[in-house]
């Protein structure tokens, strides 16, 4: 499989690196990069080569569209010449497939993902939308690009993308926001800042880390710490009297939303 990348910037990074990990054949990688600097560097740390023009992408079995959305469309309006039979996978957030599509006029192999941030450690979660004309052949192409960097979970209909970046796209955030609030609420109680930070951090790594591994569900795992008229029980009547489950879904909802509407003014650029 012969590999064309859009942009060297962190996602694609992390997906390279990933691939070498797995023991990909990297001189079958090209990344366009207009930064010589970043071209060197990545034809250095990777063993892959390296362009600032689209001519060998005729030649690629997949591209990977690794730009800021609002990029997207002027990279269709120059990749518009080379293209065949390529199957095209985008990585730029919020931009719908169709839209893709329209600009590449209505060329219809086209995959659409959306990773997230522990992508960069290869514990990422991508969801990916294939367009209905794309091979299976191509959508385990795609899948063996992005399950490099973590797991993957396919969807049937691309609107369900709006919730996928409110719930794993936003979501380390979230994570980030509730373990800043933990250590705060440790120095609030007397450790110091670097006690409270691993605590919050480690307590967040292994509770995450059992839950997959268990076979029990979410819900009963945290019965099971909650012992009744014990201090987990007191902790979690003062999240329940705060509404802690109304609030991320109002945040989720929020999240959502926002990545509805950036897909239609996104959609708009034409």
């Amino acid at each position: 499989m012969n590999i064309h990348f859009i942009g060297g910037g962190n996602m694609a990074r992390a997906i390279i690196g990933g691939l070498k990990q797995n023991g990909f054949d990297m001189p079958a990688i090209t990344v366009l990069e207009l930064d010589a600097d970043k071209r060197q560097t990545l034809s250095l740390e990777f063993g892959i080569n390296t362009t600032d023009n689209y001519a060998s992408f005729s030649q690629a079995d997949v591209i990977v569209f690794a730009v800021k959305p609002q990029q997207l469309r002027q990279v269709c309006n120059d990749l518009r010449s080379n293209l065949t039979q390529q199957l095209l996978v985008s990585i730029a957030a919020g931009v719908r497939s169709q839209d893709i599509s329209r600009w590449l006029d209505g060329y219809p192999a086209i995959v659409r993902v959306m990773p997230n941030t522990p992508a960069q450690i290869s514990a990422g979660i991508s969801a990916l939308y294939a367009m209905p004309q794309v091979s299976a052949t191509q959508r385990e192409q795609a899948n063996t690009i992005l399950a490099a960097v973590g797991k993957t979970v396919w969807l049937n209909d691309e609107g369900e993308m709006d919730a996928v970046t409110a719930i794993s796209g936003s979501g380390p955030a979230y994570v980030f926001y509730f373990i800043e609030a933990l250590q705060e609420a440790g120095v609030a109680l007397g450790l110091d800042a670097e006690a409270a930070k691993l605590l919050a951090l480690e307590t967040f790594a292994g509770a995450s880390l059992l839950a997959t591994q268990s076979k029990e569900d979410i819900k009963t795992l945290r019965a099971q710490v909650t012992s009744k008229g014990g201090t987990t029980e007191q902790g979690i009547l003062a999240l329940e009297t705060g509404n802690i489950k109304d609030i991320v879904r109002d945040a989720a909802k929020a999240a959502a939303a926002k990545s509805k509407l950036l897909g239609d003014q996104l959609g708009e650029i034409n």
